[in-house]
């Protein structure tokens, strides 16, 4: 059994894997990451750990219980080829998305979309290569952007829209949405017409609200990074 931990900025997510299958999962505030691990541990048996941080909450010593841990970084070995041209550079979370793409969709060209805070793209092509992909604000930053660099929007929350706002809080509504679905829906296109038999997977915080806008067929998984981090930690338990 293996246990995977995703530690985000504020809060982490800890997933227990049988093999490849997602068995149970939780979503941890920080401070209670270790009692959280320990009473995993104790209720499954785990063997085998990975960690993708961006945080330093745990350390390696914190982690030595188990037979194989692996910390995620851009040296780790990994299903596939990274020909992006700063490695080093390349976000935890993406690698995981494409090692999770790799093994979802092998040898095929795979799209990732990944809305959380930020949304970021990762293609992968049918040879097995990371090429590299796009970041762009997400749903929130837009909304607060929007308040912190003018001098009278208000913050507002994501909420329904129209496409034509009628005052300044539907307007802001409009133009946060109904841009930022616009712009998914452009990209999967250029990807489109650029790539054969492409497969878009679609995952993160906004999967269900995104999944009913988008005009393209999508795969939403909004487990895919759990999963990409438990193909990796499979990989590395193999070589």
């Amino acid at each position: 059994m293996n246990l995977v931990i995703d530690i985000g900025n504020t809060r982490a997510k800890l997933a227990v894997f049988k093999q490849d299958k997602l068995v149970f999962s939780l979503i941890s505030d920080h401070e209670d990451i270790n009692k959280n691990i320990d009473k995993l541990q104790e209720e499954y048996s785990l063997k085998n750990c990975i960690l993708s941080s961006v945080t330093n909450i745990l350390t390696d010593m914190e982690l030595k219980k188990f037979e194989k841990f692996v910390q995620l970084d851009h040296k780790t070995s990994v299903p596939f080829k990274n020909i992006y041209n700063t490695p080093m550079t390349l976000g935890v979370d993406r690698i995981a998305l494409a090692s999770a793409a790799v093994h979802k969709y092998p040898k095929q060209n795979v799209l990732v979309i990944d809305s959380g805070t930020c949304i970021t793209y990762d293609f992968i092509n049918s040879k097995i290569e990371y090429l590299g992909g796009a970041i762009s604000p997400g749903i929130n930053l837009r909304y607060k952007s929007l308040n912190q660099f003018t001098a009278n929007l208000p913050l507002l929350e994501q909420a329904s829209y129209k496409l034509i706002g009628t005052d300044t809080n539907s307007s802001i509504h409009s133009g946060v949405l109904n841009g930022f679905i616009q712009e998914i829906n452009g990209i999967i296109k250029q990807y489109n017409s650029e790539f054969s038999n492409l497969t878009v997977v679609l995952t993160g915080g906004d999967t269900n609200f995104l999944a009913k806008k988008l005009k393209s067929s999508i795969f939403a998984n909004p487990n895919f990074l759990l999963e990409g981090l438990n193909s990796i930690l499979i990989y590395n338990l193999n070589e």
